[in-house]
Order: structure tokens, then sequence, then C-alpha cells
């Protein structure tokens, strides 16, 4: 047997209280589904600047606006060279320069005009050598070695000139062997005997 509502108290009207009932369960069921934490569990928002990065979208429009650049130059040149005739451009045009080249040549002339101020004061410079008085000085010691030598100072050299002469003469030198009636010598002689022989 089906059993009707049985409030919680007493009522007149059994099917009006559990209308009333109903509308107030779905009233709480929807204020709970839609109730606020008291405390704030959510994490901190992240900044817009990070979420978006706009240095990096620069970055990557730079990139691409140079990757069109270089594509548009390759294509301009595959253009050249499908209308040319087939020519090819190897002669280079431009000559190399160094960025330097100026302050190297001024360098270069500060050092030559110094090494000219440098040459300029020592050849402008007297000596400071007396060389007149070392050459008196040397003839005076030749005069007194000439006095107290046994000898004229020529004559040395002249004798040993001699000496050599005279150990070149006395080399013995030998000859064949002679047969004169059977016996045969050796003859060995100075050379200052066949000078005296002859």
């Amino acid at each position: 047997m089906h059993r009707s509502y049985q409030p919680l108290k007493p009522v007149t009207n059994r099917y009006l209280q559990q209308r009333w009932d109903q509308n107030n369960y779905e009233n709480h069921r929807r204020k709970v589904s839609s109730a606020l934490p008291v405390v704030d569990t959510k994490g901190m928002r992240s900044p817009a600047h990070v979420q978006l990065k706009l240095k990096k979208l620069q970055l990557q429009d730079e990139r691409l606006s140079t990757i069109h650049r270089d594509n548009r130059l390759l294509a301009s040149k595959l253009a050249d060279i499908v209308c040319s005739k087939g020519l090819v451009d190897h002669q280079n045009q431009y000559h190399l320069r160094s960025l330097n080249a100026d302050r190297r040549r001024e360098e270069l002339l500060l050092v030559s005009r110094q090494n000219q101020a440098i040459y300029q004061r020592i050849t402008a410079r007297q000596s400071e050598y007396r060389r007149q008085l070392w050459l008196g000085d040397w003839e005076r010691a030749e005069r007194w070695r000439d006095n107290i030598s046994q000898y004229p100072r020529g004559l040395a050299d002249k004798r040993c000139h001699l000496c050599l002469c005279l150990q070149r003469s006395h080399r013995k030198v030998k000859f064949a062997t002679v047969e004169d009636d059977g016996w045969s010598t050796n003859c060995s002689r100075s050379e200052t005997d066949r000078e005296t022989h002859t």
C-alpha cells in the first residue's frame, strides 16, 4: 500500500507541506552548490608580461623579417640567374683596405721622426775621447820600446823569414837508384849539396 508523505510536525495538509519541504530542500542544495569558500586557496595570478612575453614575440618577428629578407634576396638572385645567359660573375671589383692603415702610417711616421731626431743628436755629439793624446802616448811608448830593445824593430821579422827559408832548403831528397859498374847506390842529398855539386 502506498504510504503518503509523513511530515516531521503535524500539519493540516500533507501535500502542501511536501511541496514546501521539497522547495526548501532544492533552495538549500542550490545555495550549497553556489557557496564560496571563506579562505581563498587560489594561487597568485601570473602577471601579464609573464603570460604574453612581448620580448620573445619581438625576437620572433625580427627573425622572421630577416628570413623573409634573405628569401627575397635569394629569389631575386635566382631570377637574375634564370634571366641571364649563363655568364659567371667571378670578378671582385673591390680592393681590400685595412681600417687601421691610417693609424699604422701615423705611428710609422712618428717612429721615423723619432729615429731621425736620435740620429741627429748622435751625429751632432762631439767625441769625449782624446784621440790625439792616445796617439802621442802610443808614439812615446814606441820610442821607449825601440830604445830598450836589443835589436831594431824590423830585424826580428827579417830573422824569422830567413829561418823559414833555411828550414826549407835543408830538406832531404831521395833519388832513384843509379847503377855504376854493377854497384847500386841510393843517393840522398840535401838541396844545398846539390847546389854545390852543380
